[in-house]
């Protein structure tokens, strides 16, 4: 994969090659952002370019050995971490590592260009309602690994996808070789969720960023790759707050967010105060897999900003679909300085606490009893 093949992430690209050219690789990083935008790209991007034998003064030249071999996903210096399904133990009390999974690793990887998230991992690892993990046998293995000279390449390199998915065991075990790391030893964590991540971990690892995809990249690359029409793929551009993930679904799907409709019922039943209708909601939405129940809460938190920008006579850049519109325009005037930080508050934490593997009927209960105490008649 070579830094020409991600989208936008122009000042990110032009950091990391600075870092080679100037010999200043931190042996431990942590790239942080929603993986549509480009965050495990950019580290297999990065893994490639550091090990290129012929790399030039932007990118790696994408023919090598070296080259060849991470495009692939197959070079014995570079290892990959991922959240696994644990529970599929081959025999006795043995806990699968993420080696037993780079069939599917590799076929993911290559279908979604890195842009892989966590439903769609999931989904090839047949893990329905539950989230994968990283277990300390894995973190066992990672130092086994480590231990052996370089094969081929003049760094080793660990990318640890999802880190926030490590147990406890698993993140205390890779610690003190994040403090003390062999030579040319590199470490690339790709995380969501980095303040989940242990205060010593993080405070061993260098930051990178990585912000949105900016809009005129995404909707080119929605116009070239997704067919999309250029006014279509500008008002996906900014609806997908950057994702590329979420903007390919939105393409692909010819509507909104497909939670639009959860939301509208909620605030509905919240304002008329349906409290035993607001329990069967809950129930419904409890039902949903849990990362549908997360983008579920990322989307109410779109609506609500764009009803409180609305509110605040900014509808301009409030980013809607037509029934979106719609329906802020009328809700907008229910959301104001009083509301919209407890209410993003409450959706917040229900993501932490899903992330957590709480029990989706508790949380989604008080979630949404909670709310209806937010959304009052003025």
């Amino acid at each position: 994969m070579q830094f020409r093949d991600i989208i936008g992430q122009e000042e990110i690209k032009r950091r990391l090659v600075r870092s080679v050219a100037e010999n200043r690789i931190s042996h431990a990083q942590l790239f942080s952002g929603a993986t549509g935008r480009g965050t495990l790209a950019l580290a297999i991007a990065y893994a490639q370019y550091i090990n290129c034998t012929n790399r030039s003064e932007t990118d790696s030249c994408g023919e090598c050995p070296s080259c060849r071999q991470i495009s692939g996903l197959a070079h014995p210096d570079v290892h990959f971490v991922f959240p696994v399904n644990t529970a599929r133990a081959k025999s006795g009390s043995e806990r699968p590592t993420s080696d037993n999974f780079l069939p599917q690793w590799r076929e993911a990887i290559t279908r979604t260009g890195g842009y892989i998230d966590e439903p769609v991992w999931y989904a090839e690892l047949e893990l329905e309602n539950k989230q994968g993990l990283i277990s300390k046998n894995e973190a066992d293995e990672v130092i086994r690994k480590l231990s052996f000279k370089a094969f081929e390449s003049e760094y080793k390199i660990v990318i640890i996808w999802l880190p926030e998915r490590m147990r406890p065991e698993a993140a205390n075990g890779l610690l003190k070789i994040l403090e003390e790391p062999w030579d040319k030893t590199l470490f690339l964590l790709v995380s969501e969720s980095p303040d989940r991540l242990l205060p010593t971990i993080i405070s061993r690892v260098q930051g990178v960023m990585v912000p949105p995809i900016d809009d005129l990249s995404l909707a080119g690359y929605l116009v070239s790759q997704c067919g999309a029409a250029n006014e279509e793929a500008q008002v996906v551009a900014r609806l997908s707050g950057g994702d590329r993930t979420v903007a390919v679904r939105m393409v692909g799907s010819g509507e909104g967010d497909p939670f639009f409709g959860p939301f509208v019922e909620l605030m509905r039943l919240s304002y008329n105060d349906r409290h035993m209708e607001l329990l069967e909601w809950a129930d419904r939405m409890a039902a949903l897999g849990r990362e549908e129940q997360k983008q579920l809460l990322v989307n109410a938190v779109r609506l609500l900003r764009s009803s409180y920008m609305m509110h605040a006579g900014l509808e301009r850049i409030a980013y809607l679909y037509e029934e979106e519109l719609a329906f802020c325009r009328k809700f907008a005037p229910y959301i104001g300085n009083h509301n919209i930080e407890p209410l993003v508050a409450e959706i917040e934490l229900a993501i932490r606490q899903l992330g957590q593997n709480g029990n989706p009927k508790i949380i989604f209960a008080h979630f949404a009893l909670t709310v209806s105490k937010m959304i009052v008649r003025r």
